[in-house]
């Protein structure tokens, strides 16, 4: 008799789709394992994971009980896999082991030739429909981010967010404006950084500072009221920290002191 492993999975965008719900595709694959009669030997269920990724509990796990069973059974293809490298890469383990693969709706198996092919075609399909999905989603945050708007920003030293806005946090403000100040004044980043930890001051993660969190502090241009995102840089309507001309001399600094040719030409701020 063979031995199934039953895969199901959703992802935060399939959870309303009528018929991807996780109840609704283990109901139907057991049913189909009972009218072919296999064994049902493990199910494996990722709830909320995008198919995009191979980074799913379930799926690792399955891969990783490979003994226990002998074919591996989904209700669509998109289920297992949203983009066609990693399908191909599943594909060749699964020869390598002597493994199956079949899918429900499709009705297609991996012990053929002509199934693999077919498998082959229907993956590519599917990755086309999940990238054209991203370029969707791409275009809308760039939208989004030309016209200034919040992109799920994780607020950095500084500011906190507060109904969906950034806010400033005062004693951390203070910090900034002085970390500029002195860096332009001549101070080095890991001397910055040293006198940060000297005094009991640290990251918004609560960690020590390091001349790389200096660095990232003095060259967000968040600071100065702007926002860069996938290389669109615009005035923002948050509150700025420092003004844009301290922001711009501080760059300006760091051209000059670097020795990488690559970063000698100062990325300002328009006035």
């Amino acid at each position: 008799m063979l031995r199934v492993a039953i895969y199901t999975r959703v992802s935060t965008d399939d959870q309303a789709e009528e018929g991807y719900s996780l109840e609704a595709q283990m109901e139907r694959l057991e049913a189909y394992c009972e009218a072919q009669g296999w064994e049902v030997a493990e199910k494996y269920v990722d709830d909320g994971f995008s198919g995009r990724s191979v980074k799913r509990p379930a799926y690792q796990r399955m891969m990783d009980e490979r003994d226990r069973w002998d074919a591996i059974l989904v209700m669509k293809m998109d289920r297992i896999h949203r983009n066609s490298k990693n399908f191909m890469v599943m594909m060749e383990n699964l020869e390598r082991w002597g493994k199956q693969f079949m899918s429900m709706q499709e009705e297609l198996d991996t012990s053929s030739a002509m199934g693999r092919f077919v498998v082959d075609i229907i993956q590519r399909l599917a990755q086309l429909e999940s990238e054209q999905i991203g370029e969707r989603t791409y275009s809308g945050m760039a939208q989004k981010a030309e016209s200034g708007g919040m992109l799920g920003l994780f607020p950095p030293f500084g500011y906190r967010v507060k109904d969906k806005e950034l806010v400033v946090v005062e004693e951390e403000a203070e910090v900034v404006r002085d970390l500029y100040r002195r860096y332009c004044a001549g101070e080095t980043m890991a001397d910055l950084a040293e006198s940060l930890n000297k005094h009991g001051i640290r990251t918004r993660k609560g960690n020590r500072w390091t001349l790389y969190s200096v660095r990232h502090i003095l060259h967000n241009p968040i600071y100065a009221g702007f926002r860069r995102w996938d290389g669109i840089l615009v005035r923002s309507k948050h509150p700025s920290i420092i003004d844009v001309k301290l922001f711009n001399d501080a760059q300006l600094v760091a051209a000059d002191r670097t020795k990488d040719p690559r970063f000698k030409s100062a990325s300002t701020l328009p006035l």
